[in-house]
C-alpha cells in the first residue's frame, strides 16, 4: 500500500511529506534545520525531540511558539521558522 502523502509550506515553500510526521522532520527532510534564533541571533534547532528544549518552536497556521516536535504535519499547514529573520 503507498503511503499517504500531504503537502505543506514551510517558509512559504511547499513540501510533500508522509502523513504522521512532526513538523520538526518536515523541516529537517526539507533541508532546513534552523526553528529560530536565539536573543543574540544564534540559529536554534529542535534538541530533545520531546517538547522540553523549546528550541523547535515554529509559527503554525499563524500561531507562534509551536512546539514543531510535538505538532503533527497536517495537510495545507502552514509553518514559518526563524530561520532567516530575527527572533
Amino acid at each position: 500500500m503507498p503511503d499517504t502523502l500531504i503537502t505543506l509550506s514551510i517558509d512559504a515553500r511547499s513540501v510533500a511529506v508522509e502523513a504522521g510526521l512532526t513538523v520538526a522532520a518536515a523541516i529537517a527532510l526539507a533541508g532546513g534545520g534552523v526553528t529560530r534564533r536565539s536573543v543574540g541571533g544564534a540559529a536554534r534547532a529542535p534538541l530533545c525531540g520531546m517538547g522540553v528544549c523549546q528550541e523547535c518552536r515554529v509559527t503554525i497556521d499563524g500561531r507562534a511558539h509551536q512546539l514543531s516536535c510535538q505538532t503533527l504535519c497536517a495537510d495545507g499547514m502552514h509553518v514559518v521558522t526563524a530561520s532567516e529573520g530575527a527572533p
